[in-house]
Order: C-alpha cells, then structure tokens, then sequence
C-alpha cells in the first residue's frame, strides 16, 4: 500500500484521494454508498469545496457517525471577504456534521492572500485554526504565477494545483518546489478532465512523485473499483504504460480545454466546458453519450457566441477560447453529417 505524506501537515494516506466534486451529480443513496465503500477500502482523503453545491452534505451523511482521526476532509471557500469565508466556513462544518476540517483551501483566488494584504482572508485563516475550526491551510490554483508565489511565501501547507503526465515542463517545476519546501502537493485533474482514459497510467505516473497526493473524481462505481484495486495493488510504471503516456502526450499536449468551468458561466449559455473539447471528447470516450439530441443542440448553442471574450479572459490556461469552441463545432457537424472519427 503506498502512503503519502501531506508535507509539514503530517497527514498521511494512502495514495488515493477521493474527488467529491462528482457525486453532485448522484443520489443521496449512491453517493453515500460511494464514499462508504471508498473509506471502508483504504481510501480516507475526501476533497470537497462549499462550491460544489450538496457535495458537502454528502459527505456527511455518510460519515455523520464515523468522523474520526483517519478519515480527513478538505474543503475550499472562494469568498473574496471574511464576511463570506466565515459564512462559508459555518456553512461547510453543518452540512459536513463535523466541528473541524482537517485542511481548508482558498478556492482558486485570483492572488495569493497574505497576511496585510487588506482583503483579510488569510487572517480569517489564523482565527478559525485558532478556534480548532480548521487544523492546517492550504490553497488551490490553475494559476501558475498564483501557485508559485503561495509556495514562496510559506504561508501554506498544501497546494493543489492539475497535474497528470500531460503537465509542462514548468508544473514538473512547482511539484518539485513544494517538496523542497515540505509542502503537501495535491493533484487535481490527474485524469485531465476526463480525457486521460487509462487510469493505470496516470497513476503509474504519478507514483513516481512520492510527495504527490492524486485525487480522483468519483461517480460511478465502477470507477471507484478502479482506484481501490490500486490500494492494494499500485501499477507499476510498465513499458506498456508508458508507450500509453507517450501517445497521449502526441495526442493531448498543447492547445486543448481541460474542463474545468473557470470561464463559466457563459452569458449566451454555452457549456463550454464541454463544448469546447469535444472533438476530443467524442473520440477518447463513448461517442454515443456525445451524440445524443441534448448534446446537439447544446453544441449549436456555439452559434450564438457573442465574441464578448469573457471566457477568454477568465482562462486560466490562457485558450482562445472562442477560436477552440469554433473548431469544435464544425468538426461536430462533420460527424454528424457522416466524417469518420
């Protein structure tokens, strides 16, 4: 069983962090069974954020009767005020049915909060762990500059930020920085948004970063089967996998979406965060699910871009997003009217 150590905070788990952000999308039922069974099989890191609509109050439903010094919860707040972050807070620690969260987060702030800054969010940070309302702090990013500052300042003890086998040269940079700096690294988006489709892989990969803490978003159960047979059984790096990793990389690098919402929402109501990849989408997972009538028509909905380059703007991988939407709508139509994919 591989273990991980979140840097300086001391929290040690198994190398398989359980993404919430999915079970949004689920029943009560199903979720609480989800993240029973991920606990009772040796995964006990559960990711969540106040953003992620009743994603906490799954978490306690579950857990409501089995919150204990091994089963660690994490969760963000993105308020720009302390107003809001203690709002936020509260709001977590109710729906979680729990006095304290093992690690807190700002939500992918646009700056680094600092002590002094004037915005007074990191000194909310100093009061709720001196109230034993949170025991260590941490940040999340998609934000490079954002990232490596919070590193550098020292004020954190974790960072998550997406990392996969597709990161840069300059992300291999920062895993490398926080463990210099014995700070805990949490990979978000290890699977790309989905477009990494051979979890083996992507976790071989990632065993190589002993420091590195992969979360992975769980929604079915059989994706969660997944990652628990990788409890106990960890992939090794093999050549097979990794002439997987090196056709990916042909195939993904560069100029592609990674879904991850930041640019929503869109005021023509486009849902970019999958129109926009879904050329991709269609062709590295089941292309029935991508060409249904919803779907169609969502991906219409392109026509009507206003140019207004908001979602540009709000990119934090710096797309032309407009451009790629376009792209993707006439390879769309082309399927559809009989290209082969």
């Amino acid at each position: 069983m591989e273990q991980v150590t979140l840097g300086k905070t001391g929290i040690c788990v198994n190398k398989n962090g359980f993404g919430a952000l999915p079970i949004q999308r689920i029943s009560d039922e199903e979720a609480v069974l989800l993240l029973r069974k991920a606990c009772d099989n040796g995964i006990t890191f559960f990711d969540t954020a106040r953003a992620y609509t009743d994603s906490e109050h799954k978490l306690g439903l579950a857990f409501h009767d089995r919150w204990d010094d091994t089963i660690y919860v994490s969760s963000k707040t993105a308020a720009g005020t302390p107003e809001g972050f203690w709002k936020d807070l509260e709001t977590s620690l109710a729906q979680l049915q729990r006095d304290y969260l093992d690690l807190y987060q700002f939500h992918n702030p646009a700056f680094c909060p600092k002590p002094g800054d004037g915005s007074g969010l990191y000194e909310c940070m100093l009061e709720a762990k001196k109230q034993g309302k949170i025991r260590h702090i941490g940040i999340t990013n998609h934000r490079l500059a954002v990232a490596e500052e919070a590193v550098e300042s020292g004020l954190y003890e974790t960072l998550q930020f997406p990392f996969s086998y597709l990161s840069s040269d300059k992300d291999l940079e920062l895993v490398d920085k926080c463990e210099k700096a014995k700070m805990g690294f949490i990979a978000m988006k290890a699977l790309s948004g989905g477009l990494i489709n051979n979890s083996a892989a992507a976790y071989a990969y990632l065993s190589q970063f002993p420091h590195v803490l992969p979360i992975w978003g769980v929604q079915r159960e059989k994706e969660l089967d997944e990652f628990i047979s990788y409890v106990q059984n960890p992939p090794a790096l093999t050549q097979e996998l990794k002439n997987v990793i090196t056709d990916d990389r042909q195939e993904l690098q560069g100029e592609f979406c990674r879904g991850c919402g930041y640019c929503m929402p869109c005021p023509a109501g486009i849902e970019i965060n999958n129109c926009a990849r879904m050329s991709l989408l269609i062709r590295r997972s089941p292309s029935e699910a991508q060409l249904t009538s919803e779907m169609q028509e969502k991906m219409m909905q392109i026509e009507k871009c206003l140019h207004c380059g908001k979602c540009k703007s709000k990119c934090p991988y710096n797309l032309d997003t407009p451009a790629l939407l376009e792209r993707n709508l006439k390879d769309y139509k082309e399927i559809l009217a009989g290209k082969a994919y």
